[in-house]
């Protein structure tokens, strides 16, 4: 990943058991000198683009096509807001599919939860919004034209007009392709907006003066062998 190659250098003492001086020091990258996107930057809806990783896709791929560069994929990840690759990048078809067969294997079509379906009543009033997870006895009665509705049938008189089932059951599979889609839609940088981005990360990553300070990409960390008793 070039985000990698942005990082500022740190000399670090060596404790490798070859070492021959007290006064040798290793060279690593300074993984604590770390970037993100401004948090007033991520409400800015018109410096994004809304964009929809397709099946297959990787960070480098999506950075290829929407930058034109394979090595900005870690501007596609910190602009989406992923930190954890692994969890929050979304699976393949074929991995979600093995992935489940995995998880819950011959429970893959069994109930994981349920959801409510839209109900309006003959005004087009909203009753019941969709997509709310309810228990499976979930019961529902509301008055429309003096006239009462349910599909609770221990309610049902004479005046009550029995409603179908306002719930559906999801089940594991779709619960985790839902879960899975969810993850496909994200924000990018606006490629106007991409050099600014570099020219200022890369202004971020420069050391300013301290005892450490070697140069403005290095800085050197405190040897223990030389400074404790």
């Amino acid at each position: 990943m070039y985000y990698f190659r942005e990082l500022p250098d740190l000399d670090y003492q060596s404790f490798l058991s070859d070492s021959i001086s007290s006064q040798n020091y290793l060279r690593v990258k300074n993984l604590f000198r770390r970037n993100k996107l401004r948090d007033d930057l991520k409400g800015i809806f018109t410096i994004f683009n809304k964009y929809e990783i397709r099946d297959g896709a990787r960070p480098d791929t999506v950075a290829e096509e929407f930058y034109g560069d394979v090595e900005l994929d870690w501007v596609v990840l910190m602009t989406a807001g992923i930190i954890n690759v692994r969890n929050e990048w979304p699976l393949s078809n074929y991995n979600l599919y093995k992935y489940c067969e995995n998880v819950y294997g011959n429970s893959m079509n069994d109930i994981h939860h349920y959801e409510t379906k839209e109900v309006r009543d003959s005004s087009g009033k909203l009753i019941l919004p969709s997509g709310k997870v309810v228990p499976g006895t979930f019961k529902i009665t509301y008055y429309d034209n003096n006239q009462l509705y349910t599909n609770d049938s221990t309610s049902l008189g004479e005046n009550t007009i029995k409603i179908s089932n306002p719930i559906v059951g999801v089940s594991n599979y779709e619960y985790e392709v839902l879960k899975n889609d969810k993850k496909s839609l994200i924000y990018l940088l606006k490629p106007s907006y991409l050099q600014q981005f570099l020219n200022d990360m890369r202004e971020i990553m420069i050391y300013g003066r301290s005892s450490q300070y070697i140069d403005e990409k290095l800085i050197r960390a405190d040897n223990t062998k030389l400074t404790l008793p």
